[in-house]
C-alpha cells in the first residue's frame, strides 16, 4: 500500500485582474510560487478552511468564498500526494501581511497571464487543464 492522498485548500484571491501569491519555504515546493492554502481539518467545510488559513497567513478576509476546481497533485520529490481543492474569492480592500514567515518569504499580486516561475505544482496542474479565474466577472 502507499502512502494515503491528503486533502490541500488553495485560496484563489482576485483583485483587480490579479491573483495572491506567495513564495514558499521551509517544506516540499520550496522556491516555487503558491495561493495561500493548507490542509483541510477534519470537521471543517472546504470554504472554512479556505477563510481559516487565508487569515493565519495573510491577514486578509473574505466574506463570499466560492467553491472552484480542483487537482490531483503527485510530489514524487517528496513522495506525497495530495488532492487539492480550491476555493475562490474577490478582495476589494487590504493587502497581505507575512504572519507565517517559517513557510513563506512573501506575498504578490500577479496577473493571471504574466505568473512567476516555479510554480507549486497544484498551480501547474490547474494551468494544464487551462483553468482561468477570470474567466467570469463574477463568483458563482
Amino acid at each position: 500500500m502507499g502512502i494515503e492522498p491528503k486533502v490541500g485548500v488553495g485560496v484563489i484571491i482576485r483583485r483587480s485582474g490579479q491573483v495572491l501569491l506567495g513564495l514558499r519555504k521551509g517544506t516540499h515546493g520550496a522556491g516555487t510560487w503558491q495561493f495561500p492554502g493548507g490542509h483541510l481539518q477534519y470537521g471543517e467545510s472546504v470554504e472554512e478552511c479556505a477563510r481559516r488559513e487565508l487569515l493565519e497567513e495573510t491577514g486578509l478576509l473574505l466574506e463570499e468564498v466560492h467553491l472552484g476546481p480542483y487537482t490531483n497533485d503527485i510530489f514524487d520529490e517528496a513522495n506525497c500526494h495530495y488532492v487539492t481543492l480550491y476555493a475562490i474569492g474577490d478582495l476589494l480592500t487590504g493587502d497581505a501581511e507575512l504572519r507565517e514567515p517559517d513557510k513563506c518569504e512573501e506575498w504578490r499580486w500577479f496577473e493571471w497571464s504574466c505568473l512567476p516561475q516555479p510554480l507549486f505544482l497544484p498551480i501547474q496542474n490547474l494551468l494544464k487543464v487551462g483553468y482561468d479565474p477570470f474567466a467570469t466577472d463574477r463568483l458563482e
